[in-house]
């Protein structure tokens, strides 16, 4: 009779294992497309980065690309906007950060704000750091960069803030070059 208690018991644990299991297993199923539904969906996944053709930009104008659902500014800088860009007293800037999600940290320099050594490239986001305008490029403004003229912000060559209400410079996104003709945003 104790072989028959001891193999029941068995038989009993053996069904209770194999139920739990089976209940954790349709748990996880029920349980994991309320999970992945909070994941991003892919046409999001195909918008965290992209590659934008820089090679029809001539020195002093610029592109603008809709990225993340945002414009951002690719600005081929001539040696006199670069030049006005660099002189500028740091002293001078209501905003001393660079806001460069590149090299995050650094002082708003033009050198630390420009994608590249010489100073040509200057790539940021187009949304003024007010009230989510897009200002105006192309020399605008009394500071010859951009200017918001929905509450008077005035960004140098830079994207730099120096006049009005806005109280940051215009951030500078993950950005790099990935030829001679190609820069790679996020």
């Amino acid at each position: 009779m104790s072989d028959t208690a001891d193999h029941e018991g068995t038989r009993r644990d053996f069904l209770y294992y194999a139920a739990g299991g089976t209940g954790a297993v349709a748990a996880a199923g029920a349980v994991w497309p309320l999970v992945n539904q909070m994941n991003p969906s892919a046409d999001v996944k195909a918008l965290a980065s992209i590659r934008v053709d820089i090679s029809g930009i001539e020195p002093g104008t610029q592109l603008t690309v809709k990225w993340l659902g945002k414009p951002v500014f690719i600005r081929r800088r001539t040696d006199e906007e670069i030049e006005l860009a660099r002189t500028v007293e740091l002293s001078t800037l209501p905003d001393r950060s660079a806001r460069n999600n590149n090299a995050p940290e650094l002082d708003a320099t033009d050198e630390n704000r420009a994608l590249d050594e010489t100073g040509e490239w200057l790539v940021m986001m187009g949304v003024c750091t007010h009230l989510g305008c897009v200002p105006l490029g192309d020399g605008a403004g009394d500071f010859n960069g951009w200017f918001c003229p929905c509450h008077g912000s005035h960004y140098d060559t830079s994207g730099r803030i120096r006049k009005g209400p806005a109280p940051t410079n215009l951030p500078v996104p993950v950005a790099q070059f990935v030829d001679e003709e190609t820069i790679k945003l996020g």
